[in-house]
């Protein structure tokens, strides 16, 4: 029995060092620490940066009718809707940055904005230097047609024959490699500007043309009597975009996304989506017609 007893009594010793020597306050520290790591991790975060400034600043790109200028110079569009949206629900003001599209990731890892809002999809080559949000819009790749050349063609196996011709904008390889995939068989031809391309099509010379939305609808919208999309929407394949932020950013990436959400559940990003790129109520802001 006294050989049990000094074991108990070791065993206490023990615990009671563990509690109050100096593997307790490692064990103890260690919490502390992460703790320590995650305020470290939101005091450097985007948001703190924009709250000190009272000041949001968002990269944009000009492009109808993501972001342009109306009348008076200022910048319209549903980017700077979504901008502006964001800017107000932070509390804070809004500066817009407009920047040639090749250079918004060298300048968004220069530290010239604190967000880019400019339409663009979200790639695994893009990922690699920066962080995308979860989808707020997609981009849908459209076909627009004319009426007579393809009177009762209401698919894409219906135009993919050697005699159908159509035509697309030069460089855009996420259009370019879906019309040649959707109908292979068909003519191409590209051109440099969309203008010239749809033409074509407006002519007679062209059966269809392709290009993302909104173009496709609008210019529908715009010449009712030769134009038409003859393939419904949900039968055109769509991509994701999203908010561009800095690498190394969890809060920042975190209340984006948060923010996201919310405008997609109550309704609001899309309401904005289907007022600029499926009507002409915003036409009359310009000085001429976009397209």
């Amino acid at each position: 029995m006294p050989n049990v007893k000094r074991c108990v009594i070791t065993r206490r010793r023990l615990l009671s060092g563990l509690a109050h020597g100096p593997i307790a306050l490692a064990l103890a520290a260690r919490p502390l620490a992460a703790q320590d790591a995650r305020s470290h991790l939101a005091a450097a975060s985007v948001i703190e940066d924009i709250k000190k400034r009272g000041t949001l600043t968002v990269g944009v790109a000009t492009f109808v009718p993501w972001a342009m200028r109306n009348k008076s110079g200022d910048l319209i569009g549903f980017e700077v809707d979504v901008a502006r949206r964001l800017s107000e629900d932070m509390g804070v003001k809004l500066d817009l940055v407009p920047t040639a599209f090749d250079g918004m990731v060298p300048a968004l890892i220069a530290r010239k904005f604190d967000v880019v809002i400019t339409g663009i999809v979200i790639s695994e080559a893009r990922q690699l230097l920066v962080n995308f949000t979860q989808p707020y819009a997609w981009s849908i790749q459209g076909f627009i047609a004319n009426r007579k050349l393809t009177a009762g063609m209401t698919s894409f196996t219906d135009l993919n024959r050697p005699e159908v011709n159509v035509v697309a904008r030069r460089g855009s390889s996420v259009t370019g490699a879906f019309m040649q995939r959707v109908v292979p068989a068909a003519q191409k031809r590209l051109y440099d500007d969309d203008t010239s391309a749809i033409q074509e099509v407006l002519n007679g010379r062209a059966h269809g043309f392709f290009s993302a939305e909104p173009k496709p609808t609008l210019w529908a919208l715009e010449n009712p009597d030769i134009l038409w999309t003859p393939i419904p929407r949900d039968r055109l394949p769509s991509v994701p975009t999203g908010f561009m932020v800095r690498k190394g950013d969890p809060d920042g990436l975190a209340y984006f996304n948060s923010w996201i959400l919310l405008r997609q559940m109550d309704g609001w990003l899309d309401e904005r989506q289907t007022y600029w790129f499926t009507t002409r109520d915003w036409y009359d802001q310009l000085d001429r017609k976009p397209f």
